[in-house]
């Protein structure tokens, strides 16, 4: 098994790191092209990033691989052999849940030890990357913005010498309302040593330039000044620092990004601290408020804590009613007492509102590092899950190769992608506990890989249409179908007339059934006593022993004849309880127990004609029956 599966294994999970690898690139192509970065910068990024995008490929890679695996088992017929020489599926599974097991512990390292320092390398390649300049590319006949400060116009370039022809500059890196405006018949531009500066050499050229207000001479000769320069040869040195200049990875290495469990731990207790301590402040400063003009408590600043003193209440000999003490007073002073206290509420609100800011922030930041605390171990997890549901799911379906495999896998990893996206955000944004968004999609996947091992170890049909709609007609009570074929070999072959006595029987089974329950039963009474259920137990066993009997017939219109036959239900609806006051507390629960008494009897009302029809069904097969006996 682990010769089979290894092999697989790597090259899915090739694959699925190459495709989480495009949609990198494909996200951050913009950033990388037309800087004249190396190829070695190139390569190191790709090196971080694939090891950053592990966590993606590596549940994939596993369920594709598993679903491979035991499709092709399955497929060749090798998992029946299995079976039929008493190797269970879980036994077959065993060597692969050891190794899978080892891969999820691996996992939980990886995502503490080894992701956090490629994350911090990648993003720190990838922030410095977006600070280089571009790689000057002048084009002709458009205008170059490239340059900060600066927008070059070339009407005409020479690749062999470098030369620039019709040259247009506007200079808008000074602060002046007007732009610096050069223009030149040619020019070369070229860069100094250092690759710090742009050196531009123009020839037989212009210089026109608008003199601010505070210039020199502006009080004495006006504020409406320009000047030309016309020169033969003028050097421009633009600022344009063309060197790569990787940052710091210290900054990185503070964020939640670039933290082990223990840092992430140590982050979280600490900004908890700080929360606590700025809400015990603010309660506080809340309970020294005054109220209606008295303060309840006093404030007591020492060198290490603050305490709080009670106030000894004001006890007033009459009450008053500040109604009556505001009209008594001017519109003036009523409308400067409102203003008064608008302000006030205003003030102390706009206060308030900037601590919780302050709050909300480090309430995030703690967000933020318990989600990445939480997912330190839902990686392990994600990996047992996908092989418990590869695994049995490949045992099941029977498909090989990549094409069946390949489309189921990539649409339970769509489904497995939203709902953690959707939990990782509900979580970030504090709409849901970290724990319940961040361990969503483990906690709904989970009991889909269980159900398929379950189904696969019981050889059970998940995929067989005809077992999901026979289950919901017995859930919803309709009648069920039968499949008899001709049988190649009989054993014991029908006589026809036990077939009459024993239709006979059934019919007379039948009548009695339909002629003890005539019409609807009442309320109470379907509570309390329902259908007889070892009486529809009998029934229904004469009737599938009657089919069985007849099923050993050749004559094919006696078949399709008996495949009328209903299958009698055991349901639930048709006897409540054996128990009569269980019964009766379930009816005197009026607003449940009406809609239960609705469905039942619609259920037993489709009993009913079932059995009427299986009477049916009795009187046409004995006359079948009784036209084979006189053609013999």
């Amino acid at each position: 098994m682990l010769k089979t599966f290894l092999p697989l294994f790597m090259m899915t999970f090739c694959i699925c790191l190459f495709i989480v690898m495009m949609q990198f690139l494909w996200k951050y192509i913009d950033e990388l092209v037309g800087k004249g970065l190396g190829v070695d910068l190139i390569a190191e990024l790709f090196f971080y990033a694939a090891l950053s995008m592990v966590p993606l490929a590596l549940p994939l890679s596993i369920l594709l691989a598993s679903l491979m695996t035991f499709g092709n088992l399955g497929e060749h017929f090798e998992l029946t052999a299995m079976k039929s020489s008493g190797i269970s599926l879980l036994k077959v599974m065993k060597p692969l849940t050891v190794f899978i097991a080892m891969v999820s512990v691996g996992a939980f390292f990886f995502q503490n030890d080894v992701l956090p320092q490629s994350q911090v390398k990648m993003w720190t390649l990838l922030y410095s990357m977006r600070q280089k300049s571009p790689t000057l590319d002048i084009p002709e006949g458009a205008i170059y913005s490239q340059i900060p400060g600066y927008n070059l116009y070339v009407k005409q370039k020479n690749p062999e010498t470098n030369m620039l022809y019709g040259i247009l500059i506007y200079d808008v890196s000074t602060t002046s309302t007007y732009p610096r405006i050069v223009v030149a018949d040619s020019g070369k531009l070229s860069m100094d040593p250092g690759k710090t500066h742009l050196v531009l050499s123009l020839q037989h050229g212009n210089w026109y330039e608008d003199l601010s207000p505070d210039a020199t001479m502006s009080n004495e000769l006006g504020s409406d000044m320009y000047r030309r320069e016309a020169f033969k040869n003028k050097e421009i040195i633009i600022p344009y620092n063309d060197n790569f200049n990787r940052m710091d990875d210290e900054t990185m290495r503070q964020q939640y990004i670039g933290k082990n469990i223990t840092e992430l731990r140590h982050t979280i207790d600490s900004v908890n601290a700080r929360v606590d301590s700025v809400g015990d402040m603010v309660s506080r400063e809340l309970m020294a408020m005054p109220v209606v003009g008295m303060p309840s408590v006093q404030l007591d600043h020492n060198r290490d804590t603050i305490a709080t003193i009670p106030v000894k209440p004001v006890r007033m000999s009459r009450v008053i009613d500040f109604d009556s003490l505001m009209a008594a007073q001017s519109s003036y002073i009523q409308q400067s007492v409102t203003s008064q206290a608008i302000s006030t509420l205003k003030m102390n609100k706009q206060n308030y509102e900037f601590k919780s800011y302050t709050t909300e922030q480090d309430r995030f930041i703690i967000r933020r590092h318990e989600i990445e605390l939480q997912k330190k171990f839902t990686l392990s997890l994600a990996c047992l899950i996908f092989f418990f549901i590869g695994a049995p799911l490949g045992a099941i379906i029977r498909k090989g190769g990549l094409g069946t495999p390949i489309v189921i896998s990539v649409l339970l990893f769509i489904v497995y992608y939203v709902i953690d996206n959707m939990g990782y955000k509900l979580a970030r944004e504090g709409r849901w506990q970290v724990w319940q968004g961040i361990w969503l999609s483990s906690a709904v996947l989970l009991p889909l890989g269980i159900f398929l091992t379950h189904k696969a170890v019981n050889d059970s049909a998940v995929f067989n249409p005809d077992a999901y709609r026979n289950f919901f007609r017995r859930l919803l009570g309709l009648h069920q179908t039968r499949n008899l074929t001709l049988k190649e070999v009989i054993i014991e072959e029908m006589d026809s007339g036990v077939a009459r006595t024993r239709v006979a029987a059934l019919k007379e089974r039948c009548g009695k059934f339909l002629e003890r329950y005539k019409g609807r039963q009442g309320y109470l009474t379907y509570f309390r006593e329902g259908y007889d259920k070892p009486l529809l137990d009998e029934l229904s066993q004469e009737m599938e022993s009657v089919v069985d009997y007849l099923s050993n017939s050749r004559d094919q219109q006696l078949l399709n004849k008996a495949m009328d036959f209903p299958i009698i239900r055991k349901m639930l609806t048709y006897h409540i309880t054996n128990y009569k006051h269980v019964g009766t507390a379930l009816a005197v629960m009026f607003p449940i127990g009406v809609p239960l008494y609705l469905v039942g009897t619609w259920h037993q009302s489709n009993l009913k004609k079932e059995v009427a029809a299986a009477t049916k069904v009795c009187d046409e097969i004995a006359d079948i029956l009784n036209s084979n006996q006189e053609v013999n």
